[in-house]
């Protein structure tokens, strides 16, 4: 059986799965009820200074669905814990002294002064909470205060406040970083000088999901306007997986410890984010969506492809997909594959055809009798027939062997590897060079 312990920063937990900070892990009652339905650990609901802040009585949620009515997204204008410092940290005290082995991470925010920090940091400390997340992330209400989003777009505050922590706490030092930044590297890297432990990412993305028709103000509505929020869900996850790989295969932060957040649903997105770099996964979207026992079937989903992959510990899978991340430059042109259509699985519903005949390369034939055939001098390989076809495994991709004619080119598929960058037909490949 694979061993699902985690140490990820010196911090231990029975699993990689961690609720992410946000609602569900706003109190003690969820925080207890989250430990009994088998999560490894928690990111507290993000601290403040007191007198707390005020949240929205009203609608904090915007939604996006898929056609069958499944959540995709959220989008919410909640801000940090509304509640009083004092009442978390006795609460976050009483929740570890109960729950020893599971891992309980604090998020703060306050404001960018040094003191304010100095001031929250031994009072964190004294709950016995395995370690801090900076919430540099936070795209609404906070960083129109000068917190949040406004800290982590800008690569000196995040070194700065980080290695302010770092100098006045012993605990473990996570930094959550904001997607809404033109290159993720940058403040990964200004964490990583500040002297943090690790990164997390990705928080949630600035945006606006729908408008109200009748009212005509952003969803949620309140009194009438509405305003910019949060986006989180399995929306996200491609986005987030691509900013961790980002981190985890730039030279300059190879090394550093990631936690990865944005839209893991099921085990296959936790696997997906550890091999890209992650040491584990927080969770929120569907915790709020499915309820908290959901991390079971993370769990026994997690477990059992490992067992078949002969893995015994999360270890071996973390950044096992990293060195084969690359740039579009180093992939190989002489790789030719043609679309093959099962036959016995087609329900002639022609998706691929009009997809193909009208935004395509014209190689899907079409019968009088509905039978879909792909005209290999025409199949560019270029997958949208899979992703249109509602029959999983219907179409597939089937790569041509070396030595044999390329009907759309009449060229011999070749062995050899070759890339862009020095390829004849890029007019910039004696500028590469």
């Amino acid at each position: 059986m694979a061993d699902l312990t985690s140490d990820f920063v010196g911090i231990k937990s029975p699993n990689p799965f961690w609720l992410a900070s946000a609602p569900p892990t706003d109190k003690e009652y969820n925080v207890r009820r989250a430990f009994e339905a088998g999560w490894g650990g928690v990111v507290w609901k993000t601290l403040g200074e007191d007198p707390p802040i005020v949240n929205v009585n009203g609608p904090r949620y915007g939604a996006i669905w898929g056609a069958d009515r499944r959540l995709l997204g959220l989008n919410n204008i909640e801000l940090i814990t509304d509640r009083t410092l004092e009442v978390n940290l006795r609460e976050i005290k009483q929740v570890k002294r109960d729950y020893p082995n599971h891992a309980v991470v604090v998020s703060l925010m306050v404001p960018c002064v040094e003191e304010s920090w100095k001031h929250i940091l031994p009072l964190v400390e004294d709950t016995g909470a395995d370690g801090i997340e900076l919430n540099f992330g936070c795209p609404h209400g906070m960083s129109e205060r000068g917190m949040g989003s406004a800290v982590g777009q800008v690569p000196e505050y995040i070194e700065m406040v980080t290695r302010w922590c770092k100098q006045n706490t012993r605990m473990p030092v996570i930094v959550k970083l904001t997607p809404n930044i033109t290159d993720i590297r940058k403040p990964a890297l200004a964490a990583q000088q500040g002297g943090a432990d690790a990164v997390s990412l990705i928080n949630t993305i600035n945006s606006i999901v729908s408008v109200d028709l009748d009212s005509f103000a952003p969803e949620p509505v309140i009194d009438g306007k509405g305003a910019h929020g949060g986006y989180c869900g399995p929306a996200v996850k491609p986005i987030a997986l691509n900013m961790v790989a980002e981190i985890a295969r730039n030279p300059e932060t190879a090394d550093l410890p990631i936690s990865g957040i944005g839209g893991v649903t099921t085990w296959r997105d936790a696997a997906e984010f550890m091999t890209l770099g992650a040491g584990n996964v927080q969770v929120c979207t569907a915790a709020m969506t499915y309820g908290f026992k959901v991390v079971q079937e993370m769990i026994s989903g997690l477990s059992q492809w490992m067992d078949e992959k002969g893995f015994t510990s999360t270890d071996q899978i973390v950044r096992r997909a990293v060195p084969n991340c690359s740039d579009w430059q180093h992939l190989n042109l002489n790789y030719v594959a043609k679309a093959v259509i099962d036959q016995d699985a087609c329900i002639k519903c022609g998706r691929c055809y009009a997809a193909c005949e009208d935004t395509s390369h014209q190689a899907i034939a079409m019968s009088e009798d509905r039978v879909f055939t792909v005209k290999d001098e025409e199949c560019v390989a270029c997958n949208l027939c899979v992703n249109v076809c509602p029959v999983e495994g219907c179409i597939t991709m089937e790569p041509m062997e070396p030595g044999t004619i390329d009907p759309r080119t009449g060229r011999k598929v070749e062995a050899e590897y070759a890339n862009w960058t020095t390829h004849p037909n890029n007019p910039g490949a004696c500028a590469a060079e």
